[in-house]
């Protein structure tokens, strides 16, 4: 078994791309590409389908992409464990992350860890709500921050729940509210959130039969932002995105209490690598122990 053979075809799946996996590893073209035409000429299969719009898995290629990442993460584990035994905590750690946790919470997460475990790396993988999902499932991510409730496969550690504002344009009428109910939202143009909180926005709406007249959609938060500050449209987002509004943006919480649910998870946390286990740990009490901003207090 050729280890190097495994991480190079599985890091060029994940970049997409020979030429970055190669500055990545510090190997040059060719020796990927060797490598990769190696791996093919072993299993006796046709695992990439390479051509000018990049590279892409071929069915083969995606039923053994899955396993190829076990073996990676055991051999990742191996090495852990070992120096555990030694009294040496060591490991790379891939953890999916979404924009307002990458903003509001790892910096001070990675800072303190790595004083705590310097020999502990943190990779960090920033997509969305599904994306993260789908690399916790595939290997990709060796945990992840999810939006709760999410897959039943995955063993989920619950950590903090993010109260859902109407964020405005300054000198809206509805400023003048404390709240906000969602009935004064139909009538608005509104900026619905795609491929990340719309399931919590919709599930908002749909609880009270109640339909929106969405005017955009966008998935880019701070894009969001960007729109209701030029008076375009009003939006419901978690409060965690809005910690550095503009002054001209303004955000009321809505009548009733709604709330998004923020857990991490990871498709096995008895079975992960013991540096995953730490951070797991370690992430869960930083979360007890943070302050409560200002901004998540009552307006």
């Amino acid at each position: 078994m050729n280890l190097l053979k495994y991480q190079i075809f599985s890091k060029v799946v994940e970049i997409g791309s020979i030429t970055k996996t190669g500055e990545i590893l510090n190997l040059t073209q060719s020796a990927i590409s060797h490598a990769l035409s190696s791996l093919e000429a072993e299993f006796g299969l046709c695992l990439l389908i390479r051509n000018r719009s990049g590279i892409r898995l071929t069915n083969d290629g995606e039923r053994l992409i899955p396993h190829i990442r076990e073996i990676l993460q055991l051999n990742e584990k191996l090495n852990q464990e070992v120096a555990a035994l030694k009294g040496v905590e060591i490991g790379t750690v891939k953890i999916g992350t979404f924009s307002s946790v990458s903003i509001q919470w790892m910096p001070q997460i990675i800072k303190q860890f790595q004083n705590q475990f310097p020999h502990i790396e943190i990779k960090l993988l920033d997509g969305n709500y599904s994306e993260i999902e789908e690399w916790i499932a595939d290997g990709t991510a060796d945990l992840g921050f999810v939006n709760l409730p999410t897959r039943d496969a995955f063993h989920v550690v619950p950590l903090q729940k993010d109260r859902m504002v109407c964020t405005m344009w300054q000198n809206h009428p509805l400023e003048r509210q404390s709240t906000i109910r969602l009935e004064q939202l139909i009538d608005e143009p509104f900026i619905m959130p795609i491929a990340g909180c719309d399931t919590d926005v919709k599930r908002i709406f749909s609880q009270n039969k109640l339909t929106p007249t969405i005017k955009y959609e966008l998935e880019d938060d701070h894009a969001i932002i960007a729109m209701v500050q030029n008076g375009l449209g009003l939006s419901i987002l978690p409060e965690m995105i809005l910690s550095h509004l503009p002054d001209i943006v303004c955000y009321r919480p809505l009548e009733g209490e709604y709330y998004r649910s923020i857990g991490i998870a990871a498709a096995s946390i008895k079975n992960a690598s013991p540096a995953a286990k730490k951070l797991i740990e370690f992430i869960t009490q930083w979360i007890t122990n943070v302050p409560i901003p200002p901004h998540y207090r009552d307006l």
